[in-house]
């Protein structure tokens, strides 16, 4: 059985590699075992590799998303059959079959495909949770955020529009402001030190900035802080440049503004399994209406990953890298 194995922290396509390992064997009582058919490389899971994100220490296999199907169940578990269509909760994806307790497993549509179901544990329940969570935004109110060509971030526009928020969105490169107004983004600005000058000056002076999205820190965190209303919160999930979240003591003394963090981790350990599963089937369901897309750049069999993961490093990518540990799915 493949899988993919970091090694040592460093270099992602460099400490990983495709070995050969033991098959998972037959599922034990409560359990089930996948056939990963689609794992996408996630920001966090390069992160991990490179030792800058909460993660097992080598020598281990990661893949924080999955989706497949359950080749067989074991005794004891109830709702789940041979042949249906799965995400994994764990996170060591990156395997051709994986054996898993039943409770790890979130079953979706059929109509969903691997691709997307393999885009669907982290990315959109992380902006349906920062959008719904620490804010009460009304229609017409304004989200800021950076990273915006993100997974993340296209559904922080997708979701904000279909309740009638309006989104600001930060980016490095000028070409995509066309594509992100092209899926719902209302403003669109290049990252830069006149950021909050321009910010207003497309959204209006008065306009009601209650929530920033983070995921870069360091100084473009303290830009994103400018753009706020008093009162206002910066949600920080990313750790893209590896620095520090910076915000500024005008900001918390004189407006009002609060700095505060999210992890997806955080809400499985307090939600409850029914709570789980209703928001995977929202977020699912979204997928399949078109309210919910994120554009897939390239897909590698497990065999290339090297290749795979020195892809999902480039800077310049216009969507995302999926695995196909059995192969093109049907």
């Amino acid at each position: 059985m493949k899988v993919i194995q970091f090694n040592a922290y460093g270099p992602p396509d460099q400490v990983c590699e495709c070995v050969e390992v033991d098959d998972v064997g037959a599922p034990g009582d409560g359990e089930v075992v996948v056939e990963i058919m689609a794992s996408v490389i996630n920001p966090a899971d390069l992160l991990m590799i490179e030792g800058r994100y909460p993660g097992p220490d080598p020598v281990a296999q990661l893949g924080i998303e999955g989706a497949g199907r359950i080749a067989a169940v074991g005794a004891g578990v109830e709702g789940l059959a041979a042949g249906d269509k799965v995400i994994s909760l764990e996170r060591a994806n990156w395997a051709e079959r994986i054996r898993v307790p039943a409770g790890r497993v979130i079953k979706v549509p059929e109509d969903l495909s691997f691709n997307d179901a393999a885009m669907l544990k982290a990315n959109p329940p992380s902006a349906h949770l920062m959008l719904s969570e620490y804010e009460t935004l009304e229609p017409g109110d304004w989200v800021i955020q950076n990273a915006a060509n993100s997974g993340v971030g296209r559904h922080v526009i997708r979701l904000a529009r279909e309740h009638g928020i309006k989104t600001v969105n930060v980016v490095r490169r000028e070409q995509l402001i066309d594509e992100l107004t092209g899926i719902g983004a209302d403003v669109t600005l290049d990252d830069g030190y006149d950021q909050a000058e321009r910010d207003r000056d497309q959204t209006g002076a008065a306009a009601a900035i209650r929530l920033a999205i983070d995921a870069v820190v360091g100084s473009a965190c303290l830009r994103l802080a400018d753009c706020l209303s008093d009162g206002g919160t910066v949600v920080n999930y990313g750790y893209l440049s590896g620095e520090p979240c910076m915000i500024h003591p005008s900001h918390t003394i004189e407006h009002g503004i609060t700095l505060t963090g999210f992890w997806l981790v955080g809400f499985f350990q307090t939600a409850s399994p029914t709570e789980v599963t209703a928001m995977y089937a929202d977020m699912a369901g979204k997928f399949v209406n078109g309210t919910l897309a994120v554009p897939v750049e390239a897909t590698y069999p497990i065999s290339d990953a090297k290749a795979a993961l020195a892809h999902a490093m480039r800077e310049s990518r216009d969507g995302k890298v999926i695995i196909h540990p059995n192969g093109p799915p049907d």
